[in-house]
């Protein structure tokens, strides 16, 4: 029994997002809590007048007993890899083709609320790839060699549909030809790499995709992002390691 089945089997039908911390709301930060409500069009009375307990409650955000769930830890706590330290992303870029146990090119182990962990990972992939010049001016910045929107769509699936049951950070590793994103969980109930890449999914994470559609990520919760990511670039492979419990996207880097 891999350790999914069995958190599956004690836990039952309790989805990720449901899972609770011993973690008061004394830990959400008020700020962006509210500034998410107003963007999402949620806020129907100043904030002076609104129950903090409550308001989490009533957005499946906090239990009866007032501790907060994964989905406000990720989205809306102060220091969210300071509640896990598993939510974090470690990020490294080889100077080769394998992983190099005493040499890197650059390294970055990145926290904090799961809008910070997307951008934070996506400048880090951005900043080492390389720029081409392809048909703009010689005085251009360039492009970069593998579009932006494809690990924008990757690195949100990876956050959303990891699971989140596993003790193990995110990992995005950069080599000379190809950059792999290793998230922890291979894919769930029956979904196989050939149904992904038809652009059909199977959410692990439910209220985390409700939250992040609500334009706190770059998410549709279509099952389009793959589709997408593959029309921008082709030379996309996916690798779903049950025994393992790891789901790892590699792309591949364009020959010089």
């Amino acid at each position: 029994m891999t350790l999914e089945e069995l958190n599956n089997e004690v836990l039952g039908c309790v989805n990720t997002g449901e899972l609770s911390y011993d973690t008061s709301i004394d830990e959400i930060d008020r700020r962006t809590l509210f500034e998410f409500l107003q963007i999402a069009d949620l806020l129907d009375a100043p904030e002076q007048n609104i129950d903090l307990l409550c308001l989490l409650q009533d957005l499946n955000l906090a239990t009866e007993q007032g501790n907060i769930n994964l989905a406000a830890v990720l989205f809306f706590a102060k220091r969210p890899h300071h509640i896990n330290p598993d939510f974090i992303v470690k990020a490294v870029t080889f100077p080769g083709n394998v992983i190099e146990s005493s040499s890197y090119v650059d390294s970055e182990d990145i926290g904090g609320r799961l809008r910070d962990v997307f951008d934070d990972t996506l400048r880090f992939i951005m900043r080492n790839l390389h720029k081409r010049q392809g048909q703009q001016s010689f005085n251009s910045v360039g492009e970069p060699e593998v579009p932006r929107l494809v690990f924008e769509e990757l690195l949100v699936n990876a956050l959303i549909h990891r699971d989140y049951f596993i003790s193990a950070p995110i990992r995005v590793l950069v080599y000379a030809n190809r950059i792999e994103i290793v998230s922890p969980g291979h894919l769930p109930n029956n979904l196989t790499v050939e149904k992904v890449k038809a652009g059909n999914s199977n959410l692990r994470n439910p209220i985390l995709a409700s939250f992040i559609a609500k334009k706190l990520l770059p998410y549709r919760g279509l099952g389009s992002g793959i589709l997408r990511a593959l029309e921008a670039w082709p030379q996309i492979d996916f690798k779903d390691d049950r025994e393992g419990c790891l789901f790892t996207v590699t792309v591949w880097r364009p020959a010089d």
